[in-house]
């Protein structure tokens, strides 16, 4: 594969430089391009995947290269989810669907990308190794270059929250862009894990981009009878099993589970159409829950304003 050049990676941490991506004053697409293939998580179908630059104010837009006319383009905005069943799917009136997107949203969110093609040939983003981690690095590849257009965020004004049978999500103001995140498998060895992240791109490379998607042993079967999970392995996921990790190199953080939970969140919210300064707030929320929080935030408006 390739690596970014010396010029390309000076650039990047330039960029970055530990602030968080939503507080740079101007728009930011790639530079160039870069692309992967791997293997549906769900779909268990190959697919390419090919991250291009995109023109100021455009927004993260996926492409169908397989499909024709208007069933083709879908804008990643949070009006465009159309399931939340295990992952988070996006479509447009024309059929055309992209599902399991946060885990790319999330590293694109915390590059700071705001416009973006992601061209596709397949209906599911490629699980890679279960993270954000590969996208972490084809991003670095591709290369950040700022635009002459000033960026807009969304800042929240008043607490927002969304609840179901003890599981709730809310966003919360905030000077920066803070995920809170809080999990509870009390009859596994997991139990409860809680984390807190104030987004930063060197941060989430280093903290949460590696955390990794993660599923129990016995409902395996039940996911792939209802179509879901048809590509999963002990190569993408952690799978428990006994009350333990079946994945021979074990975890890669002692609480991955609850950073990629975090992860989930980061991505999910990156669909907000714009970056959100707030606080979000999760326990035991899922794709579904998140999905529900943005349009409840989007559906008063004194909960938020945009500006630049």
């Amino acid at each position: 594969m390739l690596m970014p050049s010396p010029d390309q990676s000076q650039d990047i941490a330039s960029a970055v430089s530990g602030l968080a991506p939503s507080l740079n004053l101007w728009q930011r697409t790639l530079r160039g391009a870069a692309s992967c293939s791997g293997i549906g998580v769900h779909s268990g179908k190959k697919v390419t995947m090919k991250l291009l630059p995109a023109e100021p104010n455009s927004g993260i837009i996926f492409v169908r290269v397989d499909l024709k006319n208007g069933a083709r383009a879908t804008k990643a905005t949070w009006d465009n989810v159309i399931d939340t069943k295990l992952c988070t799917v996006i479509g447009n009136t024309h059929g055309g669907s992209v599902a399991t997107i946060e885990h790319l949203m999330a590293a694109i969110r915390a590059a700071g990308i705001d416009n973006a093609v992601i061209e596709i040939d397949g209906p599911e983003v490629p699980v890679m190794d279960g993270s954000s981690d590969p996208f972490v690095f084809l991003l670095e590849m591709a290369g950040i270059a700022e635009q002459d257009a000033p960026r807009r965020e969304i800042t929240i004004l008043k607490p927002v929250e969304v609840k179901v049978d003890g599981r709730w999500a809310r966003l919360v103001p905030d000077d920066a862009a803070r995920f809170s995140f809080s999990i509870n498998f009390d009859k596994t060895f997991i139990r409860k894990q809680t984390y807190d992240f104030t987004l930063t791109a060197s941060g989430f490379k280093s903290e949460i981009s590696r955390a990794r998607t993660f599923g129990f042993f016995e409902e395996v079967d039940q996911l792939r009878k209802m179509g879901l999970a048809l590509g999963g392995s002990l190569q993408n996921s952690i799978v428990i099993k006994d009350d333990a990790v079946m994945n021979e190199d074990g975890l890669r953080y002692s609480n991955e589970f609850v950073r990629h939970k975090l992860l989930d969140a980061i991505g999910d919210m990156a669909l907000s159409g714009a970056p959100i300064r707030g606080h979000f707030q999760g326990n035991c929320s899922g794709h579904a829950m998140n999905n529900r929080l943005l349009r409840a935030v989007f559906a008063d408006p004194s909960a938020w304003t945009l500006g630049a």
